[in-house]
């Protein structure tokens, strides 16, 4: 399968896990470190492609994390959220104001404070979004992510290409398996060494 109809396979299996359940206020900063965002309202009516779309239009150069990133490789497991990584040039900013806005997303700062969908935000570390299909985290290189190089991820990430024409950027195998390690929560731990095992039975 290509990455673009494993993650359509994903969106499909999401709605199937979550048919009937009610909404229960539950955010993805509310995931627990186990079973993740899958567990939260996250997960109700999840589809990130639109969004995704709409960064491609406005010509946000964005790079997927997180377990979108590992559902792309070929990882089983299910999620309720979207991790983004961009390289944070205030130029860029626009760009990403532009699509998350057309989008219908709304903004918050790390600490769940509401800022404005404008390339202001953008310049902050982290923004937390919320918008029809997605929520999750857009983030920098300036975040403090320890000893990971994360600027040098955004240059040889993979490309996500779309029937319908758009495209966007997703970590290669080997850096997400690194980030999760650096993480190191019992759901990282145990989706890097998926990912490990689908890379040991790829070669």
């Amino acid at each position: 399968m290509t990455p673009y109809q494993l993650l359509e396979r994903a969106v499909h299996r999401t709605a199937e896990a979550v048919r009937g359940r009610t909404p229960t206020g539950r955010t993805h900063d509310d995931a627990d470190d186990v079973v993740g965002t899958l567990a939260t309202d996250g997960a109700l009516g999840y589809d990130p492609r639109p969004l995704l779309a709409s960064l491609h239009r406005a010509g946000a150069r964005v790079v997927i994390i997180g377990q979108v990133a590992g559902i792309l490789h070929g990882s089983a497991e299910l999620t309720g959220d979207l991790d983004l990584l961009w390289d944070g040039d205030p130029r860029h900013a626009p760009a990403m104001a532009a699509g998350f806005a057309t989008a219908g997303a709304e903004l918050a700062d790390d600490d769940g404070r509401p800022v404005p969908c404008g390339p202001e935000s953008f310049l902050l570390p982290k923004v937390v979004f919320e918008a029809p299909g997605a929520s999750g985290d857009s983030c920098t290189p300036a975040l403090p992510w320890g000893s990971l190089k994360v600027e040098d991820y955004l240059g040889r990430a993979l490309r996500l290409e779309s029937p319908d024409g758009w495209s966007v950027g997703y970590l290669r195998p080997e850096d997400l398996i690194a980030m999760r390690r650096a993480v190191g929560r019992p759901k990282d731990l145990r989706r890097a060494a998926e990912l490990e095992a689908l890379l040991a039975e790829a070669r």
